[in-house]
């Protein structure tokens, strides 16, 4: 692993390279380690999206699923086998990054089902399913930030779970997430729990908020509009970093950390850039910071490496342009509640879409091998 790379000076600046992306291709070819080995990868995120591609593109399910259609395992029971066994495998492989970094990186994140967003008591139950099943200490469970999640977020972490909290896109979204997660701790710590054990990140979402913006701007179609395109995401990234900072330093945070616990780390999500136009390693470089996590597609990550230049750090000295920003979007009419609500029923909803797409998947697979039969 070179250290003169730009992910290597990427992870230098205190920034854990993710990679938004897991198959069971890439675990048994051996690609997954050649990236820790080569890329300073340190972890993994999934979703539904994620699992569904894979399916449907993946050549190394065919035995795992053709033992599952011989057995009659359900196509709801069958995903979890194939995407937790996933997960478990990577969870081997980053296990020497979880140990040499005290089990703040090697993670790999599973989801709960997306049609749980609004059922905390089902996504609770689910994330200790999960939990159960992966069985590895460097898992992490996600659980999107909707107003039910906050309470299955406390509740998983008060289980001593750890929680990757996801679709975060409003500041004041991600200070209930953190007191969601702070909440947790302190039921964990009343509980006996040792506090050191239980990780978390705060997934805060970046590129789609500036696809929901640019829109509105170019709806508006003023000069002044069109030059406040594709700043809103970073600026609002940033001022999720100045949150984590203030959050982190309250005296309530404070004795939990004297006791043990660890931050809820900021992971910058959506970090692929849609708009051609804008520079592909945008969401990148423009959120150095230390102690985040920066979750990329393998294109993201492939750019990055190759010409990304790395700032030493990017956002502890934005917040007051990160602000104004947000003021001039406030000035042309552009609600930024509405836009954080409007994408947060958008993520839910897309996820859910992956989620049926990935039932079809299943269901074609099991059926094709009941017929190979």
């Amino acid at each position: 692993m070179t250290e003169t790379t730009p992910l290597a000076q990427l992870s230098a600046a205190g920034v854990s390279i993710w990679l938004d992306d897991l198959s069971r291709d890439r675990i048994v070819s051996g690609g997954l380690q050649k990236l820790i080995d080569e890329k300073n990868v340190v972890g993994v995120t999934t979703n539904p999206t994620i699992f569904a591609n894979a399916l449907a593109n993946g050549t190394s399910y065919s035995d795992h699923v053709a033992e599952l259609a011989a057995s009659g395992t359900s196509v709801h029971d069958s995903v979890f086998e194939i995407t937790t066994e996933d997960v478990a495998a990577a969870c081997d492989i980053f296990r020497p990054v979880y140990d040499r970094t005290n089990g703040v990186d090697g993670r790999v994140s599973i989801e709960v089902e997306p049609g749980l967003a609004h059922d905390a008591a089902g996504t609770i139950a689910q994330a200790q399913q999960l939990w159960a099943k992966v069985d590895k200490k460097n898992a992490m469970i996600k659980i999107p930030a909707t107003i039910a999640g906050l309470e299955a977020i406390t509740e998983t972490i008060a289980l001593g779970i750890s929680v990757n909290v996801t679709l975060i896109f409003s500041l004041e979204r991600h200070r209930q997430v953190i007191n969601a997660y702070l909440s947790g701790l302190e039921k964990a710590k009343a509980a006996g729990i040792d506090l050191s054990t239980i990780h978390s990140v705060a997934s805060f979402f970046v590129s789609r908020v500036d696809t929901e913006i640019n829109n509105r701007l170019e709806a508006i179609g003023t000069d002044a509009a069109l030059a406040l395109k594709s700043k809103a995401g970073v600026a609002n990234a940033q001022l999720a970093y100045e949150v984590y900072e203030q959050a982190f330093a309250s005296e309530r945070a404070v004795g939990l950390l004297a006791a043990g616990a660890n931050k809820q780390r900021p992971l910058w999500a959506s970090t692929g850039v849609k708009d051609p136009s804008l520079p592909d390693t945008l969401y990148v470089t423009n959120l150095v910071a230390p102690e985040v996590v920066n979750t990329m597609p393998e294109k993201t990550m492939e750019a990055t490496f190759d010409h990304g230049v790395i700032p030493a750090d990017s956002v502890t000295g934005s917040y007051a342009a990160a602000n104004a920003v947000l003021d001039e979007l406030a000035a042309l009419g552009v609600s930024y509640d509405d836009v954080t609500r409007v994408l947060e029923e958008e993520g839910v909803s897309k996820f859910i879409v992956s989620w049926d797409e990935l039932l079809v998947t299943v269901t074609n697979a099991l059926e094709a091998a009941q017929v190979k039969a």
